[in-house]
């Protein structure tokens, strides 16, 4: 089959019409007319992409060829070549005949295929956008159940059983109960909580099971951007209203117009810049940039910072007005270190993400090394522990990844560093003795996993003989390596 793109050459005079025969034919299907008349049959016996004419013809001009090309064969792409530059001619050929390219005389080969092939191009998009114009009258429920299809997946993704991965008796489930109760109702909510706790995760879960959940989520870091760049980010700017605006730009609040704008790290913006925003939220309206006119809008506003607004209400740093405006409801998230009992389902959760994202499969996540993740402290928290996975992940060459890939700093953490040990105890019930064997267990096995289960080293630093090591180890149970799988549905 030929799929070649087909192009007709009109020119009166012979010769000008082989060369660009000779130049197009073994890229493009060439038809040659020596008038308009040939021209014309060949345009209502053959399917033509794009049309390359001389201007000055005898009996009918190029544009006026054009012209009247365009109201039979509205589809092709129109191009004129001439060796007369005036400027009546080329405004002539752009109004009357709806030109794509004027090309002057002497012209380069290269140059000739480059704009036949964007003409083809443009003819190409064309007849897409028709069949797409087409396919949307003929079948719009089809279209509309596929939306609604990507937009329940979206939603199951930020659900509370599936998004906030938790174990059962986490202490996030009281976080998600709130969002729960808060998400339907059109309030804004102020998330705080230590960077890396998932403060947006939990904004998208307020706007995905909220009534807004059709219309837009947009999301601003306002600690990474000066008052003047934050301002156009958000509120959009005119042409010229400062070095750099080039164009009319839109600002975030218009785009989330009717959804939910996320404003994270609020806590850093500037006075000047909280009294604006304080206007946006209190008449529901914004004014670009370098515009007299004011914009009318409709968001929901979720504000989440890693600082005490309070505490900053009352030393000054922050107004109380507008921290009244954005803490409508307040939520706080917890650390990851308050919240020990979902390391383990978190990991797994994040090793599953990690592997689609990198390509790479492994078949989970070793004991011990959940062991060190469980013992430290996580001031990064969920960011934290990410970074850490993807980490592991590149450098891991076996089935599972185990404790010898953990960070020297994770594995090395000190119990001061934790308040694992503490954690630890506190839940443990019994008599005094069964306390002080379980605390001893966990000594034993930490000191193993970080010994990298060298039984010399850690019967020295635990002055034990290796006999004596030997028969603890036996009597409660301790041996290396049980792995965990990684599993994909996690609550």
């Amino acid at each position: 089959m030929n799929n070649r793109p087909s192009i007709l050459v009109v020119d009166d005079e012979q010769r000008s019409l082989e060369s660009i025969e000779r130049i197009l034919g073994d890229r493009f299907d060439v038809y040659t007319a020596i008038d308009t008349e040939e021209a014309e049959k060949i345009l209502q016996q053959q399917w033509i992409q794009v049309l390359l004419c001389d201007q000055r013809m005898p009996g009918m001009t190029g544009v006026e060829f054009s012209q009247k090309v365009r109201d039979n064969y509205p589809d092709v792409v129109r191009m004129i070549i001439s060796g007369y530059t005036e400027a009546e001619d080329i405004i002539d050929a752009v109004n009357k005949g709806g030109i794509y390219q004027y090309i002057t005389k002497p012209w380069h080969p290269d140059e000739l295929i480059t704009k036949l092939n964007n003409a083809v191009d443009l003819f190409r998009l064309q007849r897409e956008n028709e069949q797409l114009a087409v396919e949307l009258k003929l079948k719009p429920d089809t279209i509309e159940q596929a939306m609604i299809e990507k937009r329940r997946v979206l939603k199951a993704r930020y659900d509370w059983d599936q998004g906030i991965v938790r174990s059962p008796d986490s202490c996030m489930n009281e976080v998600c109960n709130l969002i729960r109760n808060v998400a339907p109702y059109d309030v804004n909510v102020l998330l705080s909580g230590e960077s890396g706790t998932g403060k947006e995760l939990c904004a998208r879960a307020l706007h995905y099971n909220s009534l807004r959940q059709d219309r837009p989520f947009v999301a601003e870091n306002c600690g990474a951007l000066p008052d003047e760049l934050l301002e156009s980010e958000l509120f959009g700017h005119k042409r010229g209203a400062f070095t750099g605006a080039i164009e009319d730009r839109i600002g975030l609040f218009e785009r989330a117009d009717g959804g939910t704008i996320f404003l994270d790290e609020i806590g850093e913006t500037s006075p000047a810049f909280q009294v604006k925003l304080l206007r946006v939220l209190q008449e529901g309206e914004i004014r670009p940039l370098g515009s007299n006119q004011r914009r009318p809008i409709d968001v929901r506003v979720i504000a989440a910072t890693n600082r005490d607004l309070q505490e900053d209400v009352r030393n000054g740093k922050f107004r109380q007005d507008l921290f009244y405006r954005l803490a409508t409801f307040e939520v706080e998230v917890p650390p990851l270190r308050e919240r020990r009992q979902d390391i383990a389902p978190l990991a797994i959760a994040i090793l599953n993400q990690t592997m689609e994202q990198l390509g790479k499969r492994v078949k989970g996540i070793s004991e011990e090394a959940l062991h060190c993740f469980e013992s430290y402290q996580w001031p990064g928290n969920v960011r934290e522990m990410q970074n850490e996975i993807k980490r592991m992940l590149v450098l891991g060459q076996e089935d599972y990844l185990g404790s010898n890939l953990v960070s020297p700093h994770i594995l090395h953490a000190t119990p001061e560093e934790s308040q694992a040990d503490m954690d630890m105890l506190t839940g443990i019930e019994g008599t005094l003795k069964e306390r002080v064997e379980a605390l001893e267990a966990r000594i034993l096995k930490e000191t193993l996993i970080r010994l990298r289960w060298n039984k010399t080293q850690a019967a020295q630093e635990l002055g034990l003989s290796r006999v004596g090591l030997r028969n603890k180890l036996e009597r409660y149970g301790l041996e290396k390596n049980p792995n965990i799988e990684a599993i994909n549905d996690v609550a």
